[in-house]
């Protein structure tokens, strides 16, 4: 249970019970709880990283049920806007877009400007993008804990004048150039990357098959490798 232990690794503070409650919603859910979770993008552990940290810090800063709805439109928006140039199927964690957006929230909970809000978002996406989607599974939460905190520390490294600047990377000169630099790394940049994920999740399940030797005995036969009858046969 990873939000178990963010909460016994970590001082008991707000940021790590924003952390520590949205790895335990995605731990569930990867575990089969039939709960329904709103979701973003069509993922509700998307929903789950752009929504439970902002209600985390709205509880902690007192907030009205006003200026909680208001920062959850801004993060789902802000989530769907990265998602929109990645597209529905990237070999690019949705979870990082997810938290950039969640940071945006925070930083409007905590009377933030647009322009800090702007800087949160591109500090966070600068810090974690490239982190892989391998499919959903329990490593899912982990990866929405550090997505949150990535997010959290973009907020708070504008706000002690700190930032990420045109160049750095993938950053570009505004939140709208470096999006669209996401979108083209999750649809373009990693479609390689995609195929080489399926690829190793399908030899896995072949040496995990109760039938590989099955496999092994064919291609024997036919004088080919095992790998190209699973794939026949799949």
């Amino acid at each position: 249970n990873i939000g178990h232990v963010i909460l016994n690794m970590d001082s008991d503070c707000v940021k790590t019970k924003a952390k520590a409650y949205a790895a335990a919603g995605s731990d569930a859910r990867m575990n089969g709880c039939e709960l329904p979770v709103v979701i973003n993008s069509g993922s509700g552990n998307q929903g789950i990283t752009c929504c439970v940290p902002v209600v985390v810090y709205a509880k902690e800063l007192d907030c009205t049920q006003e200026q909680l709805y208001r920062a959850l439109v801004l993060s789902n928006l802000t989530a769907i806007y990265i998602k929109t140039g990645i597209g529905t199927l990237s070999a690019f964690c949705g979870a990082v877009s997810a938290g950039a957006a969640a940071g945006a929230g925070i930083a409007y909970l905590h009377n933030g400007t647009y322009k800090e809000i702007q800087h949160t978002i591109v500090n966070a996406l600068a810090i974690l993008s490239g982190t892989i989607c391998d499919g959903a599974k329990a490593s899912c939460a982990a990866k929405i804990a550090s997505s949150i905190d990535a997010g959290i520390m973009g907020y708070y490294m504008y706000k002690n004048k700190q930032q990420f600047y045109a160049g750095d990377g993938i950053v570009a000169h505004s939140v709208d150039e470096t999006i669209q630099n996401i979108g083209t790394l999750g649809s373009q940049g990693m479609l390689q990357t995609n195929d080489k994920i399926i690829e190793m999740m399908e030899i896995f399940r072949f040496w995990n098959s109760k039938y590989r030797f099955v496999y092994c005995s064919l291609a024997f036969k036919h004088q080919v490798t095992p790998w190209k009858v699973w794939r026949l046969a799949h």
